[in-house]
């Protein structure tokens, strides 16, 4: 691989939802083989646990390694953020020879550099060549390229799910195991699992969930992830199609096979080959189609619409749906061995509202770098008032709704400090007329305090941000609301306790 081809490669790899330690692994290879180096090694300086740098990849006889920053030649340019080119690694005092001594390699010619978006930027991480083939030396010019590669890399970085820390700090937090995919509470940790194994095997996979829990990610990081990586990744989407075209959408047609087919066309099944199909919204697809998907499910063979010909298709299959096929089971609208033949690997996708609010908080921080950086908006900070409107929502659109919201509120806030008022208006169905009240859910193991936030930054948000409008709601005083929202932003519960909200207009005389 030439080195003017390394960026581009790398910039497709790091738009996959592949996993990190594979993508930087991979990254690895390439580059090595790119810069004549025997291997080559990525470490990310990891921000939440300060002094340590982290290895994530290439030395293959080693899980991964941390280091003391500091520690070694990969600490030193960690910490100084200079660059270091080295003949001889022994003769190095800054040299750690712990790893050969572990692997049995011996490090001879050494080229590092700090990971970083410009000079004077935090150092995000450290990218190193060890020994040039031939058993000679890396040059001057090598450096050079080492450098503006490892500016590219660190801008790269930001098209995935590894974040830069807050403050200017140096170092990334790593959100998640999937590039693309942010998230580290206990129910997404289990989808993780069962979405590696099952990209270890070709056996279908059932996704399930509600609309917007990222359905469509996961099922492109099984495919991603797997031995079929290579090869293509095709969705049908079953809401779209016509009931008629759906056969031929799925298996091809032959020419003259109905009104307007004037040539032969290749179905989905045919242009997957070798790789993934993903089915989505599976519970939609017409009932008299069922059957034909079954048979080919069971033994990979199928017709074009108007042929004899009976084709081999060697797929991988992987489903999504967020309908209750129970249900549609009962009621005679979908096959019953179909829905067994695709419940092979089944994999239920939370909520949102069930992965806690350091995770909204968390994707809502992803997404504004995101669209901050599309946009070209300063870096987003957020009012508290905002983040609690926003972690007490429901997200009935799970992760799809909270990235609207969140594109929605860069968009209209130039300065990139977003607050209430910038966030979608919630609105109630205008036919609605029984004088009903919209409803804040609560989950019932919240403490008081807890509870008493979330609903206050309710009401706050209804009222579009306008905190003497919501005191006015809840017949307190303005410093209550004020003190019920600071409790998660520094300012600890209120000396008067839950007593002084829950008491209403009794708490008000001395509040105003």
């Amino acid at each position: 691989m030439s080195r003017l081809s390394l960026l581009v490669d790398l910039a497709s790899l790091l738009a996959r939802e592949v996993d990190l330690d594979a993508l930087l692994g991979t990254a690895c290879e390439r580059l090595a083989q790119a810069m004549f180096a025997d291997r080559a090694t990525i470490w990310l300086v990891d921000a939440e646990q300060g002094d340590l740098v982290t290895r994530v990849a290439l030395l293959p006889e080693l899980p991964a390694l941390r280091l003391p920053l500091g520690r070694g030649i990969a600490g030193y340019v960690a910490r100084t953020g200079e660059v270091v080119r080295v003949d001889d690694a022994s003769t190095d005092a800054r040299f750690d020879p712990t790893a050969d001594r572990a692997t049995g390699y011996t490090t001879r010619s050494m080229l590092v550099a700090p990971i970083r978006e410009e000079a004077r930027a935090p150092v995000r991480g450290v990218v190193q060549l060890l020994n040039k083939q031939g058993g000679g030396s890396f040059d001057e010019e090598e450096e050079r390229y080492l450098v503006a590669l490892a500016s590219q890399l660190a801008r790269a970085f930001t098209m995935t799910t590894l974040r830069a820390a807050d403050g200017g700090n140096p170092g990334l937090v790593l959100q998640g195991p999937f590039n693309r995919i942010v998230g580290r509470s206990a129910p997404i940790t289990a989808v993780y699992e069962k979405i590696q194994l099952a990209a270890q095997t070709d056996a279908t996979v059932l996704l399930r969930g509600e609309t917007g829990t990222g359905k469509g990610l996961f099922a492109r990081a099984i495919h991603v992830n797997s031995r079929r990586q290579a090869r293509p990744f095709v969705t049908v989407d079953c809401t779209t199609l016509p009931a008629q075209l759906v056969e031929s959408e799925l298996f091809g047609h032959e020419r003259g096979a109905f009104t307007g087919a004037d040539r032969r066309v290749p179905g989905k099944v045919e242009l997957a080959e070798g790789g993934t199909l993903f089915l989505d919204e599976l519970g939609d697809l017409p009932l008299d189609i069922q059957g034909k998907l079954l048979r080919f499910l069971q033994d990979r063979t199928f017709e074009r619409v108007g042929g004899r010909n009976t084709m081999r298709g060697d797929v991988r299959v992987v489903c999504a749906t967020h309908r209750d096929l129970e249900t549609a089971v009962a009621e005679g609208r979908f096959r019953e061995d179909l829905y067994y033949r695709v419940r092979v690997v089944e994999i239920e996708l939370p909520p949102l509202r069930t992965r806690g609010r350091e995770e909204i908080e968390a994707l809502t921080r992803h997404f504004a770098d995101v669209y901050a950086q599309r946009y070209g908006r300063p870096s987003p900070t957020f009012d508290p008032a905002a983040l609690l409107a926003i972690g007490s929502h429901t997200w009935p659109g799970n992760v799809r709704e909270l990235e609207h919201w969140i594109e929605s509120a860069i968009a209209l806030a130039p300065d990139g400090r977003i607050t209430p008022s910038h966030l979608p208006q919630r609105r109630r169905p205008t036919t609605i007329s029984d004088g009903r009240e919209e409803e804040v859910r609560l989950p019932l193991h919240l403490s008081l305090d807890d509870a008493i936030e979330r609903y206050v930054g309710s009401v706050v948000a209804a009222c579009d941000g306008n905190k003497t409008e919501a005191a006015r709601r809840l017949g307190v005083g303005r410093n209550t609301i004020a003190r019920a929202l600071s409790r998660r932003h520094g300012g600890g519960p209120s000396s008067r306790g839950p007593d002084s909200l829950l008491g209403g207009s009794q708490s008000r005389g001395d509040d105003d």
